[in-house]
């Protein structure tokens, strides 16, 4: 068995690789053990410095970073390059930052002395998606490595090059050997992995299915975990939006990375009062998209990961028209080398369709048409998901009432969702629990130790 790279705009496979075998594996949970008594104990400077030169090696070096990424998994070139210098910028928010967000913080309490101690756990098993394959894995490595734990990446076996070039970038920015390490293997060993007891902890971004698996093997072995799963976001727009603004920022939203982003808007939720006008700018912009070679600067959409992501699709949307939703537009696979599927447009989608409340990982937008305010809210959340949300609107009371009732872990008024380094990132119910980025994320794997000093 092998894992393979291979180039989804055309189906040409650039490389494979030997997964690990199981002394190799057990050989790299060693080192790592051993690195993290060494890493621990180096100084917030030392930490600083290293992840300061992960960025600038990420701003110089963008375009090759992002050719790796597009020939890998498909996203536009543009889109790739921005990818390599958003994760410089998470970089350089711990950089500033780490330090003071895990420095003691006293309490007053009757002892002579007390306060709130934050300590690395260890190793970080991080098993991770293809979708933003550098930008997934630094939100997660910035903030650990700032904190004193180790990486260990399980990346998606479709994008083995991108694991092991984060695995150089980490080296060559300085940090200690085995710090941060890309481990080559397949899924069915990330249970032997989290059963190891020199892992300390676990991170997974992806489907439901495989965070609930992950969540409960680590449950069990009683390990601190953060699931990052996915998203059938809405996008609600009522009658004081700025409907022109609304409508293309709404195809943004829909065909970011190809349509494949837990955080893309896939229902979009309109007001009566502006459905029409809404609706005809929304399926020409989709209409007038580009989609082709991904290397293009010019391609606005290029392919789906793999045959199956696009096949998959195809099955929900060809399901849903079989149920009785009308296709405003695309819906069929591109003809031809790669896996293309064109911007699609469904409306009249019954509660009864699958698509009605499934995640579509693609380029494919669910239009719904809705009578006022509260209707709009409740079929936000007839969702088993809750990551993020986007709302338009210039109304103070409608604003308010969609911050308080959207069920989600991200509200975005008049924009769309994006993530931040400086905001925490995600979700409630089906869309996971804990937190990345922000305060919280650097947070999210160190012994909160409380001390007190008697008299």
């Amino acid at each position: 068995m092998t894992i393979a790279s291979v180039n989804p705009a055309t189906g040409e496979t650039l490389r494979t690789f030997a997964p690990l075998t199981d002394a190799e594996l057990d050989a790299r949970l060693e080192r790592a053990a051993r690195a993290f008594q060494f890493y621990r104990h180096t100084t917030f400077d030392e930490r600083r410095t290293w992840l300061a030169r992960a960025a600038e090696l990420l701003e110089a070096e963008a375009e090759a970073w992002g050719a790796i990424m597009t020939l890998e998994m498909g996203k536009p070139i543009a889109s790739a390059v921005q990818e390599a210098r958003k994760c410089a910028r998470a970089c350089r928010y711990y950089v500033e930052h780490g330090e003071a967000l895990l420095a003691d913080e006293p309490v007053a309490t009757e002892a002579r002395a007390s306060w709130i101690r934050y300590e690395p756990l260890g190793p970080v098993l991080a098993v991770m998606p293809w979708n933003f394959p550098f930008w997934q894995v630094v939100r997660f490595a910035a903030p650990a490595l700032m904190a004193g734990n180790v990486g260990l990446l399980k990346h998606a076996s479709n994008v083995p090059r991108c694991a092991l070039a984060l695995e150089d970038l980490f080296r060559r920015a300085g940090f200690p050997e085995d710090a941060f390490q890309a481990l080559l293997v397949e899924s069915d060993m990330v249970a032997r992995i989290l059963d190891d007891p020199r892992v300390a902890a676990a991170t997974l971004t992806g489907s439901t299915r495989a965070g609930s698996a992950v969540a409960e093997r680590a449950g069990k072995r009683l390990k601190p975990s953060v699931m990052e799963l996915g998203g059938s976001d809405p996008y609600v727009v009522l009658p004081s939006a700025d409907v022109a603004t609304a409508a293309a920022t709404a195809v943004q939203a829909r065909v970011v990375n190809n349509g494949q982003s837990c955080i893309a808007a896939k229902r979009f939720i309109v007001h009566a009062a502006v459905w029409e006008e809404f609706c005809t700018r929304f399926v020409e912009a989709m209409r007038a998209l580009r989609v082709g070679d991904p290397m293009d600067p010019a391609t606005d959409v290029g392919p789906l990961a793999s045959a199956a992501q696009r096949d998959g699709v195809a099955r929900q949307v060809d399901s849903a028209v079989t149920a009785g939703a009308r296709l405003l537009l695309g819906g069929r696979p591109l003809e031809g080398r790669g896996w293309f599927y064109p911007p699609t447009v469904l409306t009249d989608v019954g509660p009864d369709s699958p698509i009605y409340r499934d995640e579509v990982f693609g380029p494919v937008a669910l239009l719904f048409r809705v009578p006022d305010l509260d209707a709009a809210i409740r079929l936000a959340n007839d969702t088993p998901f809750g990551l993020g949300a986007s709302a338009w609107t210039r109304d103070a009371a409608e604003q308010r009432r969609l911050v308080a009732e959207l069920e989600a872990g991200m509200v975005y008024l008049n924009s769309m969702v994006v993530s931040d380094p400086r905001l925490p990132f995600g979700g409630i119910k089906e869309s996971g629990y804990g937190r990345e980025l922000g305060p919280q994320g650097i947070r999210g794997f160190v012994n909160v130790k409380t001390v007190w000093v008697g008299a």
